[in-house]
Parts: structure tokens; sequence; C-alpha cells
């Protein structure tokens, strides 16, 4: 038995909290993750799962092994790596972007990641909702705004400058707010997601207070794209960071209003799994990301 393979499998099992899920994210039949695990615990002589129909859970010794079992991992990978220093990026990395940072950010500029790191496989996966990196199998994923789980490793990619615009159409007809208290005679596109369900609020700072701002509206999305396309339609303000829509505001497509109260920037950071490390390929990817997010504009 391989024990350092079964240390792995051993991780996956207990961090997907499933034989199925860790078996597809491995790559491997369920039955061998099962059969891997049972070897494991035989040649341990102790039982570090409990088992049932809907649910696995850790025996006292399995705790202490799984976090003896996490230190050691990290240990070979970080020992590996510095002798990999010096070795060209490759491999495949899965990597999932929100849809307004892919393609205002990522996409554009991958061409130029290509050539830096022409071994590096990347697949994207695109769309605004949280993913779970370990049922899914997802190698980092870029997230805005504060973060809240424990389980991941986080590094601190830049901040967007978030601004709130609107369509000309939109403006001639309800005119220009100059002051907050205009936004009553005004309606907003609403955004919402997975963890934030209210969108009818939009934020401003004025005189260094911050004020979320109830604003009505007829229609309300989770996907930025088409936030953006409501909000050239005329359909109302929307709010969201400038440099999603950098291009509509230059050619005049859209108007930045209320500019004076811009709300906070908003953090943006790279995420991973504690038990995932930081890969040559990852490494790559996370480096070339701060360099991304550090262009003029985004702060």
């Amino acid at each position: 038995m391989d024990r350092v393979q079964a240390m792995q499998v051993f991780l996956r099992v207990v961090e997907s909290g499933s034989f199925v899920r860790a078996a597809e994210t491995l790559g491997l039949p369920p039955s061998s993750v099962t059969g891997l695990i049972k070897r494991l615990e035989r040649h341990l002589q102790t039982r570090l799962l409990n088992r049932s129909t809907r649910s696995l859970s850790l025996t006292p010794e399995g705790e202490r092994y799984f976090s003896r079992c996490r230190e050691i991992l990290e240990l070979i990978e970080d020992t590996e790596s510095s002798l990999r220093h010096d070795e060209r990026p490759q491999g495949r990395l899965r990597v999932d972007v929100p849809g307004g940072i892919a393609h205002a950010l990522i996409l554009p500029q991958l061409g130029q990641f290509r050539r830096q790191y022409p071994d590096i496989y990347l697949a994207i996966g695109v769309n605004d909702r949280q993913v779970d990196l370990i049922q899914e199998g997802v190698d980092c994923v870029i997230r805005t705004g504060s973060l809240n789980d424990s389980a991941l490793v986080a590094r601190r990619l830049g901040n967007l400058r978030w601004i709130t615009c609107a369509a000309p159409s939109y403006l001639e007809d309800k005119g220009i707010p100059e002051v907050l208290g205009d936004l009553q005679r005004h309606r907003a596109v609403h955004y919402f997601s997975s963890t934030t369900r209210r969108g009818s609020e939009l934020h401003f700072i004025e005189e260094g207070v911050s004020f979320d701002v109830p604003v009505p509206g007829t229609v309300a999305v989770n996907e930025t794209a088409l936030y953006i396309k409501l909000g050239l339609a005329g359909l109302g303000l929307i709010q969201l960071p400038e440099i999603l829509v950098a291009d509509h505001l230059q050619s005049g497509d859209l108007v930045e209003v209320l500019a004076g109260m811009r709300p906070e920037s908003v953090p943006v950071s790279l995420l991973y799994p504690h038990h995932t490390f930081l890969s040559p390929a990852m490494r790559a990817f996370s480096d070339w990301a701060t360099e991304l997010f550090g262009v003029p504009g985004l702060k």
C-alpha cells in the first residue's frame, strides 16, 4: 500500500464527506477509494471513520490522524516544491472565476498567460455562484467580498472600485441624481446571489458615512453579464466594479452618477483548499493573477 496516496485519499474523503464525491474528484472508482481506506485502517489497526448510510464522521483516532496527515503532506509538498523551483510550470489547473471578472480581466489577458506558461492546461469555470472546491474538484477560485470559509487559504489579489451608472436613455427619462434623496424617484436593476439574497439596496459613502439606500426595481438577476445588459437597455441604475464596464463608460453607453459618493472598494482574493499545495502551476497562476489585479484603476 502506498501510504502517501492513502493519506491523500483519506484527506479527500474527510473533506468531501463522502466516498463517492472523493472518488469523483480524484478520478478513481468509488470501490478503489473504499478499499484503500479499509486497507489503511487495517494497517493502522484502528478505525478512522464512523460510517453510516447518510454520513461520515471521524473517530478520535481519525481526528488525530487527519491532523498529522495534513502536516506530513504539506511538508512533502514544500520539500518537493523547493527542488522544483526552477522547473517550468506544467500540468492541468482547474480554476473558477466570476463571470464579470472572467470577461473583463482574465479572458482578455489569457493570451499573455499562454505565452508565459505554455505547458499549463487551464480549465476555466465561469459563473457567479460559489462553487464547492472539494466536491467539484476545483483547484482554486477567485472571489470578491468578505471571506468566511475557514477551510480555504486566501491570497489577496487587490481591490475592485465600485461605481453607480446607467444608460443615457434612462437618465434622460428619470434625470441625473445629484444627492441620495433623488434616488426616491429612480429604479435599479437588482442583483442577487446564493450568498446575498437581497439585492434591492445600493451602497454609498457620504462624508465618511456609509449608507444603504433601497431603490425599487422591476427585475433581478444573478449573472453579471445579464446585469450589465439590462443596465445598457435602460432598465435602471446598476452598481458594480468600474473595470467591468470601463469600455461602456468610455463609449458613453453608460454614464456614472453620484461619483462623489462611491461605495468602498471590494477585496478580491484567490482561494484554494488547505490540502491543495502550491504546485508550480498553481503558484504561476496565483502570481499572474496578482499582477493582473495590480493594474491602475482597480484600487
